[in-house]
């Protein structure tokens, strides 16, 4: 499988969690004190794909991780903001939902891709790669 296609695979899976974490700080909007959550990418990347992207800043793309390691490819992350956005808690639902159209964004692109490239290869199996 190419390193391209694991990779949306990983985009999809982060976008899994990431509307599950977004749903989650929606839920507990009126819930007093509850503290924002975000999850990350620890692991975007493994090392074999890392020279397909040039970057201009280090910080374009989180550390990265050995692949295979037990470890979760994500970070839970608390929002310590003191900003009360909801009067009781810092949840904006303007901010959750800005966060879920964009994700929402993300995991249609990722899987759109990845059909694609599965329907490239069923047509080259169909075809006997004789287009």
């Amino acid at each position: 499988m190419p390193s391209s296609v694991k990779l949306l695979q990983d985009v999809l899976d982060y976008c899994t969690e990431k509307n599950r974490v977004i749903a989650k700080n929606i839920a507990n909007i009126g819930t007093e004190n509850y503290q924002r959550e975000d999850v990350e990418f620890k692991e975007i990347l493994n090392e074999s794909s890392n020279s397909l992207l040039k970057t201009t800043n280090q910080k374009h793309i989180g550390s990265m991780q050995t692949a295979g390691t037990g470890e979760s490819k994500f970070e839970y992350v608390d929002d310590q903001s003191t900003d009360m956005q909801s009067g009781v808690n810092n949840v904006s639902i303007e901010k959750e939902m800005s966060d879920l159209a964009e994700n929402t964004l993300r995991y249609k692109f990722a899987s759109r891709k990845i059909g694609d490239y599965y329907r490239t290869l069923q047509e080259v199996i169909k075809t006997g790669g004789n287009a």
